[in-house]
C-alpha cells in the first residue's frame, strides 16, 4: 500500500467520520420502480425458502430510501488521512470513554479474552471505533436500506445477498423487524456486523436464546466481534503492530512485508527510538509522520475492515485503552502551514466567536469549512473556507 497522505482515499468509513444520521433523516419516499422490484424479489426470496409471513412482516413498513443511495455513491471520495483519522478514532474523548467502559465491564472483557483469546482492549477498541461504545449504533431500518441499495443496482448482487441474510436473521427470531436497525449500508449493532457476517459469527454469549447485537446490553455484540477475530486467526498474546521511525531510504517500501530483522537492517526503530521487537514478519505502512509495522494480528484486524487506517486506528485506540500514551512522533504541518494544534485553535476561536465548527479536534469537516467561510465573509475577506496562518493570526486579534 502506498504511503498514507493527509488527504487519502477512504472506502466505507464515512459513517465513522460524520455525525450519525438519525432515523428521521431517512424516511421512505414513493418509488414505483422500487415497489416493482420488491414484488419481483419477493418471488425470488420465497423460492429460496423464505416464508411469506417472514417476508411480509419484514417489508410491512419498509420503503425506498434515496439518502442511502447518496451515501453509497459518495464512498470513493477523498476524505481523511492518518492524522485526521487518528484524531477521531483515538481522540482523548474516545480513549477516556474506552477506559471507563472497559473498567465498568472488566469481568465481561476478561471472560471474552479467556474464551476467544483476543486481547480484551482490542475488542473494546473495535466497539469504540465502530459505534463509539454503543452510542452511535445507527437507527436506519436495515430492510429498507438494503432493499434500496439492491434495487439501485450499483452493487445489486452484494446487497441482495445481505438482504437475504437479513431475512434469515428475522426468520430465526433473533430480532423483530422494527428493531433491526443500523447504518445506511446495513451494518448492525454495537460492532456493526453486516447480515452475512452476523449469520456466520454472531453468538449468544449471555445465554438468553438470542444473538442480540442491537440491545443496550453489548454482551452478545462484543462476544461476536471476539469470535469473528478469533475465527480470522487472531494469535493470543501477540501484538497487532507497533509505531516505527521510518528513514527516508525505507519510505518507498510502504506496503511491503519483510522480517523484523530485515526492517532493522533498513534502519527502522520503534517510534520512541527503541529496538524493534521480534515478531516474525511485518508489513510497513508509512504516512507523512509516523510509520507502523503491522504484524499478523494487524492483518487479522484487516478482516474487519481492510483499510490500513482502520487497523492502525483500532490498534492505537486499544493501546491507549490499555494505558498507553499517544504517538511518540508527530505529523508535519499541513499544506497551509498549520499543525493539528493550530487547527484545533482555529476551531476553538471560531466557536468562541459564535461559529459552529461541529467539533474541536483539528479535523476540518464541512461545518468547520462553513464556519471559516462565515468568518471570512464577516470580516470582508475573500471567502475560501481555507484555514491559513494568516487566518489564525486574524482570529487571535
Amino acid at each position: 500500500m502506498p504511503a498514507i497522505t493527509r488527504r487519502a482515499t477512504m472506502i466505507g468509513l464515512a459513517a465513522l467520520l460524520a455525525a450519525p444520521a438519525l432515523a428521521q433523516d431517512y424516511q421512505p419516499r414513493p418509488n414505483a420502480g422500487y415497489d416493482a422490484w420488491v414484488a419481483r424479489f419477493r418471488a425470488r426470496a420465497l423460492k429460496r425458502g423464505v416464508q411469506p409471513r417472514v417476508f411480509d412482516a419484514a417489508f410491512r413498513h419498509a420503503g425506498f430510501l434515496p439518502d442511502v443511495i447518496d451515501k453509497d455513491r459518495a464512498q470513493a471520495e477523498s476524505i481523511y488521512g492518518l492524522e485526521d483519522y487518528l484524531a477521531i478514532t483515538a481522540s482523548d474523548d474516545r480513549v477516556a470513554m474506552g477506559r471507563k467502559v472497559f473498567a465498568a465491564r472488566h469481568r465481561l472483557f476478561a471472560q471474552l479474552e479467556a474464551r476467544y483469546g483476543v486481547t480484551a482492549q482490542v475488542v473494546a477498541a473495535v466497539w469504540g471505533v465502530e459505534s463509539f461504545y454503543g452510542t452511535k449504533r445507527g437507527a436506519i431500518p436495515v430492510i429498507s436500506a438494503l432493499s434500496t441499495l439492491a434495487y439501485e443496482g450499483r452493487r445489486a448482487a452484494f446487497f441482495e445477498g445481505q438482504l437475504m441474510a437479513a431475512l434469515k436473521i428475522l426468520a430465526h427470531g433473533d430480532v423483530a423487524p422494527d428493531r433491526m436497525t443500523g447504518g445506511w449500508a446495513g451494518a448492525m449493532g454495537h460492532t456493526q456486523f453486516i447480515p452475512t457476517t452476523y449469520l456466520s459469527y454472531a453468538v449468544d454469549f449471555n445465554g438468553d436464546g438470542r444473538r442480540d447485537v442491537w440491545s443496550d446490553d453489548p454482551t452478545d455484540a462484543l462476544a461476536s466481534a471476539a469470535h469473528y477475530l478469533a475465527a480470522a486467526g487472531w494469535q493470543k498474546g501477540a501484538p497487532w503492530g507497533i509505531e516505527v521511525q521510518v528513514p527516508k531510504a525505507a519510505r518507498g517500501l510502504g506496503g511491503k512485508a519483510k522480517t523484523v530483522a530485515d526492517w532493522r537492517k533498513l534502519g527502522l526503530v520503534r517510534g520512541d527510538g527503541g529496538k524493534l521487537p521480534d515478531h516474525g514478519s511485518a508489513r510497513l505502512v508509512t504516512s507523512s509522520g509516523p510509520g507502523f509495522l503491522l504484524f499478523h494480528n494487524g492483518t487479522v484486524l484487516g478482516r474487519y475492515n481492510a483499510s490500513s487506517l482502520y487497523i492502525i486506528g483500532v490498534g492505537v485506540l486499544s493501546d491507549r485503552i490499555a494505558g498507553g500514551g499517544g504517538l511518540a512522533q508527530g505529523f508535519p504541518p499541513d499544506a497551509n502551514g498549520l499543525t493539528q494544534a493550530d487547527r484545533i485553535e482555529v476551531q476553538q476561536r471560531l466557536t468562541a466567536q459564535g461559529f459552529d465548527t461541529g467539533s474541536q479536534d483539528g479535523v476540518f469537516g464541512p461545518r468547520t469549512v462553513a464556519a471559516i467561510a462565515g468568518w471570512q465573509k464577516r470580516h470582508g475577506l475573500p471567502v475560501t473556507g481555507v484555514a491559513t496562518a494568516d487566518l489564525l493570526a486574524g482570529l487571535r486579534k
